[in-house]
């Protein structure tokens, strides 16, 4: 056996000797030939290497058959035909084996050994055990039934409404994500109005920093802006005007453009603040009216602010 190792593995190295060869001086020569011929040298390469493969496995089962061959010729001749009988049958795969032992399951033959002495019109049952393959099921069912309840109703692990409201979380922080990186695709044809507390606060923040110089402090105007809390507007009313006139400012009458200072989400704010919160809350000292009377449903922006209950100041 040894021997025949030896064998093996000096012809295996002398059919792989050329083929090194030749990949050794092609691998010098890559850089002189272009991108197609390197291709189809390689697939010659690869076919010739799959070839000799192939050819060297047919030699080496050929090999292992005349061996084979050879020891039970020896057996025979020395006498020992129980043996060599043994070497005759069939080898049972490994297949064959897990199978056997997963399913337990009795020969045809042997059929009589297990078989019960009563019978129905003729019919005899047998006495098979169960397949292990459903008893080791069985057993696994068991053993997680008894983790689980402990796990889930003895001890502190999460019920399926904790899982449901983490999974929830988990969805949430993936929005707030989202939309983080889409607040500033905003415009003023996409602006819609915010009514939550947090945007309406931080509008009302940036309201009182930058536009308070012009409109007062509760849009009331004064001598430099009108008055944002009426419903007559100089540049259209409603949150995409608004917007609109934010973003861009009114150079003839002094706006400056606030789209190069302030994010598109933060326009958005203060936009929703003035047409949300200012728009109807009549102020004390207000500004006479300029501008068109306007209403968010004339003007086309359907985005109306909804009905809200008066202020203290209106009810002043």
């Amino acid at each position: 056996m040894k021997n025949r190792s030896i064998r093996i593995k000096g012809l295996l190295a002398m059919l792989l000797l050329p083929l090194a060869t030749y990949a050794q001086d092609a691998g010098a020569t890559v850089d002189h030939n272009n991108f197609w011929e390197n291709a189809f040298g390689s697939i010659v390469l690869l076919a010739g290497a799959i070839v000799v493969l192939a050819a060297l496995m047919a030699i080496v089962r050929l090999f292992s058959v005349i061996v084979k061959m050879e020891e039970l010729r020896v057996l025979k001749e020395k006498g020992v035909e129980e043996i060599a009988e043994q070497y005759k049958q069939p080898q049972e795969s490994w297949w064959k084996k897990f199978m056997k032992s997963a399913t337990q399951y009795v020969p045809v033959e042997k059929e009589e050994d297990i078989m019960f002495d009563h019978e129905y019109d003729g019919i005899r049952e047998l006495d098979n055990r169960l397949p292990p393959w459903w008893l080791w099921m069985f057993y696994a069912s068991i053993i997680f039934a008894a983790v689980y309840w402990t796990v889930y109703h003895i001890a502190d692990g999460p019920s399926l409404i904790d899982e449901y409201n983490k999974e929830m979380e988990v969805a949430q922080a993936k929005i707030d994500e989202y939309m983080a990186t889409k607040a500033d695709a905003i415009d003023e044809n996409t602006v819609s109005l915010l009514t939550d507390e947090e945007s309406l606060s931080m509008g009302q923040s940036t309201f009182e920093t930058l536009c308070m110089p012009c409109h007062g402090m509760h849009g009331e105007g004064n001598a430099i802006g009108p008055n944002l809390t009426d419903d007559y507007w100089l540049h259209g009313c409603g949150i995409k005007n608004v917007f609109h006139t934010i973003s861009n400012g009114v150079i003839e009458k002094g706006m400056q453009a606030w789209k190069e200072q302030l994010r598109p989400v933060e326009i958005q704010r203060v936009a929703s603040y003035v047409v949300y919160k200012l728009h109807g809350s009549n102020p004390e000292n207000a500004k006479a009216p300029q501008g068109e009377l306007c209403k968010p449903q004339e003007s086309g922006d359907t985005e109306a602010a909804p009905d809200k209950a008066p202020t203290e100041e209106a009810t002043e």
